[in-house]
């Protein structure tokens, strides 16, 4: 058992759109991300998602809607529904979500990581 500091970790990559893994408990994983810009359209068919903003902003863009998500705020995406990732300014967000969720979800693209990187 050790602690995690997520300061620290972020300071450890400057990549975006490639999640790292800090974590792991009960079969799901906890990842930190930076990103900036769109991301592709995609779903998870078999897991749900929760995005923790750390720092910054971002908007998660639904078919349907629009959801704000700042510092502090979390956002839990549902498996099957289509969504999109999208900052004007570099994010950090904390991701819990299944071991087997692919980044991409249903979409493969040059956004698409096979291997996650553990830090």
């Amino acid at each position: 058992m050790h602690k995690v500091n997520i300061a620290d970790k972020f300071a450890r990559f400057a990549d975006h759109w490639s999640p790292k893994v800090v974590g792991e408990l009960n079969g799901q994983q906890v990842k930190l991300v930076k990103f900036v810009g769109e991301f592709v359209w995609h779903k998870h068919d078999a897991e749900d998602e929760l995005f923790l903003v750390v720092v910054g902003s971002f908007r998660m863009e639904f078919r349907d809607r629009t959801v704000e998500l700042s510092a502090g705020e979390f956002l839990i995406v549902p498996r099957g529904v289509e969504h999109r990732p999208v900052a004007d300014a570099e994010v950090q967000v904390l991701l819990f979500e299944p071991a087997t969720t692919q980044n991409t979800g249903d979409v493969r693209s040059e956004r698409t990581v096979e291997r996650l990187e553990r830090l």
